[in-house]
């Protein structure tokens, strides 16, 4: 007999399950962006890149030159004018009338030590000028090391100093300078007063770099430039000065340079001259070329 109770077992649903809401799925993740490419560090640059790029940068720097002609004006006619100045105003009352001859033999070398002072100092505002002008935020975007700007330029300007000695001797042959040791002491003289000028360009480098305005550079770098000119023996003997000046002119590098190149084209002792100039550029170059390039880098 029936129970009327309906005890069919229920037929299972062939239909797939839905799949779970998008809601509860993680979200893509948006594409990283990879970093840009640095450019490749000072310090991974290999000797021959940081040669090439020497090279780059001086040609650049030739090529201004070239391009703006009246930057050579200081190397062309200071030598001019500083020597017929001094030979012919003022020669005769240093070295008293009829003495003139000697008195060009006298100041010539003594010129020589001048040059590299007077062409250094114009470093200091060219640096001071170039970054003023965004020239060296340029270079910071280049893969290049940045001490080659450096290097660059102190090429470019002892090249400018072998040209401005070059015509102070051509104007001493022309009133008499004549050499009494040999063409290899005349290049030897040259050679040290270019070296000693380049041990003086970091002095101006680190001016230029310091410093805020290039006419800044310019009225500090005179009052650097006068007393080291005129306290030493460039342009008289330091026997005629008052005792108080004679000791600063004693231990004047530019004094030192001055009677090295002197005796190397006059003849006479030199050693100690020689080595004197040599510890002075070195303790220049060894103080002041490191904070330049520090100051270079803070810069760049």
């Amino acid at each position: 007999m029936s129970t009327g109770t309906n005890t069919a077992t229920p037929t299972p649903s062939t239909t797939p399950a839905t799949p779970a809401p998008a809601a509860t799925q993680a979200a893509p993740a948006p594409p990283r962006r990879s970093a840009p490419a640095r450019p490749t560090g000072e310090g991974r640059i290999g000797a021959r890149a940081h040669l090439r790029h020497i090279g780059a940068l001086t040609r650049r720097n030739v090529l201004q030159i070239k391009q703006n002609p009246e930057a050579m004006f200081d190397v062309l006619l200071m030598p001019v004018v500083l020597t017929l100045l001094f030979v012919h105003v003022f020669g005769g009352a240093i070295s008293g009338k009829g003495n003139q001859q000697d008195y060009v033999n006298y100041l010539i070398p003594g010129l020589m030590a001048m040059m590299g002072l007077n062409i250094a100092m114009g470093m200091g505002t060219g640096i001071n000028d170039d970054v003023k002008k965004g020239v060296m935020d340029r270079f910071r975007t280049m893969p290049i090391a940045r001490s080659s700007v450096l290097v660059a330029r102190i090429i470019v300007e002892a090249g400018r100093m072998v040209v401005a000695t070059a015509i102070l001797l051509a104007m001493g042959f022309v009133l008499g300078f004549e050499v009494a040791t040999s063409p290899l002491h005349l290049l030897a003289a040259v050679g040290l007063s270019v070296l000693f000028g380049t041990s003086l360009m970091w002095i101006f480098i680190l001016l230029g770099l310091s410093l805020q305005t290039a006419q800044t550079v310019q009225g500090v770098a005179m009052l650097v430039l006068m007393p080291l000119q005129f306290g030493s023996s460039i342009f008289a003997p330091p026997e005629s000065m008052p005792d108080w000046l004679r000791a600063f002119t004693d231990y004047n590098p530019l004094s030192a340079l001055a009677d090295a190149a002197r005796n190397l084209v006059n003849g006479g002792p030199v050693a100690g001259a020689v080595w004197m100039t040599l510890g002075w550029a070195a303790a220049i170059t060894l103080v002041t070329a490191p904070l330049a390039v520090a100051r270079f880098r803070r810069h760049t």
